[in-house]
């Protein structure tokens, strides 16, 4: 019974996942439209982002003490509003403000779905899950900017946003009426608990190293996605649709091999996995770079690396972030609270920099993404040193 959670899970990760590649192609639309610049439509992801960091600290404490079913439920309903509000946004900073009530209700099941996964399945199980997940969420994402480009040339930029506000209501309405509890255990909420369990957290070398190495990766992908339409549709002067395939096959990858990770793991163990799938990583944003002085201006280029990305942080993401929820079964709520925080901070940090110093060049592009992959490989060094030793 209690596993019958997992596609509701499944189904309210679905909006938090698609909602920025759908909004993506809608940028430069969206930028004629306010009569404002490139950067401050890409703030939309930051604001958004910036919404997600500081929900997400909360929602993990709250489900330990009244239920993940109940968090799901509330959290889930804002996701909704902030997607309404988006719709209707008559004004940039309208929209801004939408979106970051948006982020507030996306955190929620980005944080507690997978603290649910961990209260149900054990270590290697979840493993299996969480790339079974990622794979289908990741399709979605694939598919999304498609959608997004055929709604976004039908109804306009604000159909994208009516099309995740849509699913967010059907979300919503299913998790209330069918969402089973699957923590059964209570703790009292005390703020003072709540602050020591993070101390707990924050202050372990192995779990913030583990945090650290898929969130860093995921912020490395996302200030791509961030700046992606406006260097595909007005550097590389490709259409809406053919931008919108590039980076449909870039997400594709990504999802295909998340289907073979726990197989992968199984055959050639946790480390050899972190350690092959960082390398992997490093050889698509050098390749990147490189390619970049040497033929700036072709999109083939761009996306060949960045699959070569994508399919070493396939590798590398549901085997560490398994490992870091394991590091504290006792706080695994708390945990996914944490990572998720101190994910979306990254990521509204970063892509608020790399839009700043976006220029319409791909080699700027090309030398964020190497920057960050460079960063994340000292911590992947870490968590392979670190990874069978006890917290």
């Amino acid at each position: 019974m209690l596993k019958a959670f997992l596609p509701l899970a499944i189904l309210s990760l679905v909006a938090c996942c698609i909602e920025v590649d759908i909004s993506v192609p809608g940028f430069p639309d969206m930028a004629h439209y306010f009569k404002v610049s490139d950067g401050i439509i890409q703030l939309t992801l930051a604001y958004n982002f910036l919404g997600f960091c500081c929900a997400s600290f909360i929602y993990g404490p709250l489900s330990e003490c009244y239920g993940r079913r109940k968090v799901m439920v509330w959290g889930n309903f804002l996701l909704f509003i902030g997607a309404f509000g988006c719709v209707y946004a008559p004004t940039i900073s309208f929209l801004l403000i939408s979106r970051f009530i948006q982020g507030v209700g996306a955190a929620t099941s980005a944080v507690v779905a997978f603290a649910m996964v961990a209260d149900v399945y054990q270590k290697h199980k979840a493993v299996k899950v969480i790339s079974i997940m990622n794979s289908l969420l990741t399709t979605l994402m694939a598919v999304a900017p498609v959608a997004g480009t055929f709604i976004n040339q039908m109804v306009g930029w604000r159909g994208n946003y009516g099309f995740i506000a849509l699913i967010c209501f059907v979300s919503w309405t299913l998790l209330w009426l069918f969402l089973p509890e699957t923590k059964q255990e209570r703790e009292i909420f005390k703020v003072k608990s709540i602050l020591n369990d993070y101390r707990t957290l924050l202050t372990n070398s192995k779990f913030i190293n583990a945090s650290l190495l898929p969130s860093l990766l995921y912020a490395t992908y996302l200030s791509f996605i961030a700046c992606a339409s406006f260097l595909y549709i007005e550097t590389f002067g490709m259409s809406l649709a053919a931008y919108a395939l590039h980076q449909a096959t870039i997400v594709s990858c990504f999802s295909i091999v998340s289907l073979f990770v726990e197989k992968i793991s199984v055959k050639i163990g946790e480390k050899n996995c972190i350690k092959s799938g960082t390398i992997i990583c490093m050889i698509g944003s050098l390749a990147l770079v490189t390619l970049c002085v040497i033929s700036p201006y072709s999109p083939y280029v761009t996306t060949s690396c960045m699959i070569v990305f994508c399919i070493g942080f396939s590798i590398v993401y549901p085997i560490v972030f398994t490992a870091s929820l394991e590091i504290f079964p006792e706080l695994k709520g708390t945990a996914s609270s944490a990572i998720m925080g101190m994910r979306t901070f990254l990521c509204s940090s970063i892509i608020g920099l790399v839009s700043y110093l976006y220029d319409g060049k791909p080699l700027t592009v090309a030398l964020a993404v190497f920057s960050i992959v460079c960063i994340a490989s000292i911590f992947s060094v870490r968590v392979c040193n670190q990874f069978n030793s006890k917290p």
